[in-house]
């Protein structure tokens, strides 16, 4: 526990401990008479004068500073070391126990430096076993703790995982706001373009794909790719490319998404991130399902890769259900329904009450699962959910596809009104 007492009351009480009189404490480099404004509190020395009374007192000056002995610095700093490295190692219910830990000491009012890293670490760790809420509400308290001008790249990963996290809820305006506000704030503090900059663009991009704004998704890409290329940098580029190649591709443009998605994996083996692999093998696996569905069997092996992957790093709960949910799509592509229903109902589970956008993909795969293996009922309840999902999401362009897929399975059942009624909603999303 931290001491409630003031630096001064501390300094004072030190000296008693070690039979000091002021005059000895002050020698030579100080007056008995500043050492007594600051032990009665009248006087706040500068850092450089605690440290001089803390070398003198024969303490820490975080103790004289916060009253937080060293032994429990030492213990806080020892159990966020824990945190980490479970959350690196894929342990991230065993990480935020120990974030937690930290994030709950006494202590931390003191502590910004420390306080500021825990909630961070607290935050990914939620965010990694699907508690996007929560996870949310702890990185908006971190991004008080901190500012554009002090850490812009600090700045940027935190708003970046915020955007992150708003999307994947389903929340896809917020998700846009976060990390354009965000960046506004970065180029208006001045200073160049950096990495991190450039990914909080480039997760910004993704959220414009998934809600269908493909024209705008497609100018923003490009600015972000010519910022990436004069950077240089390998992290930069891939995580342009990587959002690019799927904006590209729902333009029609298949092959060129694929050499993107190819040249960013090309790009990540440059860095020690199997998190960021998995993710993109998984990338590469959706877009070789949309341009070569021949190739589905090299799709499946790609996402078992990334599953291995992601359990073996600080991915989220979310992540790996999107690897299920391209695993079950090319499951239906070699002609495995019941492998596919599988798959896609464990996912399913993995995303229940959390991220809304992979659960709305998720159920398009099951329902399509149900439809083969001919359980139409299923697939048509199964569908509408999904569509529900998307249209909170203001998804524009997956729920007019998914209106579509409803219209077929109607179509299918005999249902004509139920298809002409799915058609129109199709239009509707599309603005036709």
């Amino acid at each position: 526990m931290p001491s409630q007492e003031s630096l001064g009351e501390r300094i004072r009480n030190l000296r008693l401990r070690k039979n000091m009189s002021q005059a000895q404490l002050a020698w030579p480099e100080l007056s008995d008479s500043y050492v007594s404004l600051i032990e009665s509190g009248k006087r706040t020395p500068a850092p450089s004068m605690v440290a001089l009374l803390a070398r003198k007192l024969e303490c820490s000056t975080a103790y004289l500073m916060t009253g937080v002995t060293e032994e429990a610095m030492n213990g806080l700093h020892e159990t966020l070391r824990y945190a980490q490295i479970a959350l690196e190692n894929g342990a991230a219910d065993e990480a935020r126990t120990f974030f937690a830990e930290v994030v709950a000491h006494p202590a931390l009012l003191d502590l910004p430096a420390l306080a500021f890293e825990a909630r961070w670490g607290h935050a990914r760790a939620l965010e990694a076993i699907g508690s996007l809420d929560l996870a949310i509400a702890e990185l908006l308290r971190a991004a008080e703790m901190i500012s554009p001008t002090t850490n812009a790249d600090q700045w940027a990963e935190l708003h970046m995982a915020l955007s992150r996290c708003y999307r994947e809820q389903g929340d896809l305006t917020s998700s846009i706001t976060v990390g354009e506000r965000a960046l506004d704030e970065l180029t208006e503090a001045g200073g160049p373009w950096t990495d991190a900059m450039v990914m909080l663009g480039a997760t910004t991009l993704g959220t414009y794909y998934y809600r269908g704004d493909l024209v705008y998704a497609h100018q923003l890409a490009q600015s972000l790719i010519g910022r990436a290329e004069t950077i240089g940098s390998p992290r930069a580029l891939m995580a342009v490319y990587w959002n690019a190649a799927f904006v590209v591709q729902a333009r029609g443009d298949f092959e060129a998404g694929l050499k993107l998605a190819e040249r960013a994996i090309a790009l990540l083996g440059e860095e020690n991130d199997p998190r960021s692999l998995g993710r993109l093998r998984m990338a590469l696996a959706t877009m070789l399902l949309d341009a070569h569905p021949e190739q589905a069997e090299r799709a499946r092996q790609l996402t078992l890769d990334a599953e291995r992957e992601l359990a073996e790093s600080s991915a989220s709960t979310v992540d790996t259900a999107w690897c299920l949910t391209t695993q079950a799509r090319a499951e239906l592509l070699l002609d495995h329904p019941v492998e596919a229903a599988a798959i896609a109902q464990r996912a399913t589970e993995m995303l229940a009450g959390t991220a809304k956008l992979a659960l709305a993909q998720t159920l398009t795969i099951l329902s399509e699962a149900h439809s083969r293996l001919g359980h139409q009922e299923e697939a048509v309840a199964v569908l509408f959910q999904a569509i529900e999902y998307m249209e909170k999401m203001e998804a524009h362009r997956p729920a007019a596809r998914t209106w579509f897929d409803l219209a077929e399975l109607l179509g299918v059942a005999g249902q004509v009104e139920g298809q002409k009624a799915a058609f129109h909603h199709a239009l509707s999303c599309m603005d036709l």
